[in-house]
């Protein structure tokens, strides 16, 4: 289910930078920026930083609602949206996505691989149900995404491919087997489409949040939040803004000479 392009042509935009005496160029203006995942969260932050600063948001999510609701939070910040219903697990519905992307704009600057789910579980009580489904979402999924554009980038000879990895990706964590061996795997994908890929104009790197402020934590007790917080050395938990911020940065040609690096956004944690 896809929404129609709103707001513009997709060619570059410009914003008054405040001071009245002229405009600022946006730092991802002309680009065409595939986001998955991007219903609630993370994905819906990275969604509205990359449409503030010029992009052409292709707003992906299982939820087609969802999806929906994030276009337009994009365009009611005055950028230009389209909304679509995939299924990362689904090669059909990550096809029509692109080829619709394509048809429109033309080309695809940039994909953004964050969709992911959490099934935890200690390694004695996980079920293979859980582990599948969490590889297939969190490692295939990313694989099945990049598959889709990557013929479109090398036509292009540029392109960007950000996966949305973890600090559990890095150092493991008590009970989820399934979602750091997923989010190890998304770090391995990255430096490999650095080797693969760099010559190409293509760049692939990895962003790797600690504990982050969204729905996905609506569920734990406070008192827990509150010892995560404290495990933090700036005190709390991060924004998704925050993890949105540095997937700007990573899609914008300042970051043109970062490839294959692996970024901890943790207020510290991990020190």
């Amino acid at each position: 289910m896809a929404d129609k392009p709103r707001n513009g042509n997709g060619k570059s935009r410009e914003k008054g930078n405040g001071s009245g005496n002229g405009s600022t160029i946006m730092r991802l203006s002309g680009k065409v920026a595939i986001i998955t995942g991007s219903g609630r969260g993370i994905g819906q932050a990275t969604a509205v930083k990359f449409g503030k600063e010029g992009a052409t948001v292709i707003s992906c999510d299982i939820n087609a609602d969802q999806a929906q609701e994030t276009a337009q939070l994009v365009t009611a910040a005055g950028g230009e949206a389209m909304g679509f219903q995939i299924d990362v697990r689904d090669k059909a519905s990550i096809a029509r996505m692109v080829e619709a992307v394509v048809a429109q704009y033309g080309r695809v600057d940039c994909l953004v691989n964050n969709a992911g789910i959490v099934q935890d579980a200690t390694i004695k009580n996980m079920t293979d149900e859980q582990f599948d489904s969490v590889v297939e979402v969190n490692l295939k999924g990313v694989y099945n995404c990049t598959k889709a554009v990557v013929d479109v980038m090398l036509k292009q000879n540029s392109g960007v491919i950000l996966n949305a990895s973890s600090i559990v990706g890095i150092y493991g964590n008590f009970g989820q087997t399934n979602y750091a061996a997923s989010k190890f795997g998304v770090i391995g994908m990255v430096k490999t489409w650095a080797r693969e890929l760099g010559r190409k104009g293509i760049r692939a790197n990895a962003v790797c949040p600690g504990f982050v402020s969204t729905p996905i934590l609506a569920k734990i007790p406070e008192k827990v939040l509150k010892a995560l917080e404290d495990r933090v050395p700036l005190g709390r938990l991060a924004r998704p803004e925050e993890i949105a911020n540095t997937f700007a940065f990573l899609a914008s040609d300042e970051a043109s000479y970062i490839n294959g690096a692996v970024i901890e956004v943790s207020g510290g944690l991990t020190l």
